[in-house]
């Protein structure tokens, strides 16, 4: 089973390859990447990335998750990396992202969640698509919101964070929406 290509106005969500490793651990080893996202640890050692990269195509071919790199359309270089989480008995998804630091604020996370929104509607069937970040860091809800996700509340010390409890912020979209 082939895990399909996504095309955007700038950017290209594919599959990751092994090749793609040093550049993850450069951009998702960046404390930065690892203080705002609720699963990136810190810091990211030798061979992690290597490890995360083999188990997307068995959780792919399994139907659990899909995981996507996004690269520019015009250039191969690694940006981020977006994916579902998915509970096909359900047809729900939960959505996760994260961009490198060099590449904030310039749209690209939201390029991306809209079209990771379009796949898992459209091509997924999903009826729901949900995702959450840390309340402390309300760019992410930014970018869900700009892709037409709505919230729908606050987990008050919903994850422990580097030994503190930390709110979430929950979002959702439904395929009617």
């Amino acid at each position: 089973m082939t895990q399909p290509v996504i095309e955007t106005e700038r950017l290209e969500l594919r599959p990751f390859r092994r090749s793609d490793a040093p550049a993850v651990q450069r951009l998702a080893g960046d404390r930065a990447i690892a203080d705002t996202t609720l699963r990136i640890p810190h810091p990211y050692e030798d061979g992690m990335a290597e490890q995360w990269i083999e188990s997307h195509q068995p959780a792919y071919e399994a139907g659990s998750l899909v995981t996507f790199a996004i690269v520019f359309r015009d250039d191969p270089q690694l940006i981020g990396a977006i994916g579902l989480t998915l509970e096909r008995e359900i047809d729900v998804g939960e959505l996760g992202y994260w961009i490198g630091k060099p590449f904030w604020n310039r749209g690209y996370a939201t390029e991306a969640v809209t079209a990771m929104l379009q796949y898992g509607f459209n091509d997924l069937d999903l009826n729901r698509i949900s995702a959450k970040h840390l309340a402390r860091n309300p760019a992410s809800g930014r970018v869900m919101r700009k892709a037409g996700m709505s919230i729908e509340g606050t987990v008050r010390q919903g994850v422990r964070k580097w030994e503190v409890y930390e709110d979430l912020v929950l979002y959702g979209m439904l395929r009617e929406d």
